[in-house]
């Protein structure tokens, strides 16, 4: 009897663990950005900085706009490229860190501390000295912390278990002085000008002159490419299709009237 017990709880184990096993971890079902426009994110969460200095959000703000990098500090993949095109962006539009706006490598693994943010930041420092030496702050946190800011961005990570690191989608989130979600700027090196025009739109008249306010009158941001597009050229393409629509109509219908009047000549002379 002891030995059927134990076959069968065996078996019953193997048969409550099958589907989890069958199951591998699929980072393109956990991971993800859910839209949450406007939404007001907490700036007053304790952290620490890269010399272990405790701070907020809210002081390295210090009253303006906000690019905010989710990454792992320690990270052998898209993490270090993501903020290095980041820094290529900020160096081509004219808007400069600490006077206009501030940057920050959010750090999303709770075992991180400031000796890994501080080697993240390395790299960074001798490539855009001009920028990162002071201009890019990183940070970590406890996980109470970090996923209070992380859930009420909509950014969704999770740990890997085959890789042994969290996995998480490169995006940049641009947050308004006060804190609430502008745009987020998705990829591993976002478009110079897409960086201007969201800092713009995140400044709320704060940030830029009003050749940048016209300017976004110009643009359209779309959600889903986490872009921005010309209104004009869209218009202007538009207006192209409208005109050869109605030009083929024209033909169309002189072709018609050029048939009608064939046969009825053609009817005339019929005996």
């Amino acid at each position: 009897m002891t030995r059927l017990a134990l076959l069968l709880v065996l078996i019953l184990s193997g048969l409550v663990a099958s589907p989890s096993a069958a199951a591998p971890f699929d980072p393109f079902k956990v991971t993800g950005i859910d839209q949450k426009p406007n939404v007001l994110i907490p700036l007053d969460r304790p952290f620490e900085d890269e010399a272990g200095h405790p701070v907020t959000l809210r002081a390295l703000a210090g009253g303006k706009p906000m690019l905010l990098v989710p990454v792992l500090h320690n990270c052998p993949n898209i993490c270090g490229v993501t903020l290095s095109g980041l820094m290529e962006a900020v160096e081509g539009q004219r808007f400069r860190p600490l006077g206009d706006f501030a940057i920050v490598a959010f750090g999303i693994d709770p075992k991180e501390g400031p000796k890994e943010a501080e080697e993240s930041l390395h790299d960074l420092r001798l490539r855009f000295p001009d920028i990162a030496a002071t201009g890019i702050h990183a940070l970590t946190g406890k996980e109470a912390d970090i996923h209070a800011v992380t859930d009420a961005l909509g950014y969704r990570y999770a740990w890997d278990p085959d890789i042994g690191q969290y996995a998480h989608d490169a995006a940049v989130a641009v947050l308004t002085a006060d804190g609430h979600l502008s745009r987020w700027l998705y990829g591993l090196a976002p478009e110079a000008n897409d960086l201007k025009l969201a800092l713009t739109e995140a400044g709320r008249g704060q940030t830029g002159d009003w050749s940048d306010q016209i300017l976004l009158l110009c643009y359209h941001y779309d959600p889903v490419t986490g872009r921005y597009s010309s209104v004009i050229g869209l218009a202007l393409r538009i207006a192209g299709g409208a005109t050869i629509a109605l030009g083929g109509g024209g033909v169309a219908l002189a072709l018609l009237r050029e048939r009608r009047r064939t046969g009825l000549t053609t009817g005339s002379k019929s005996p």
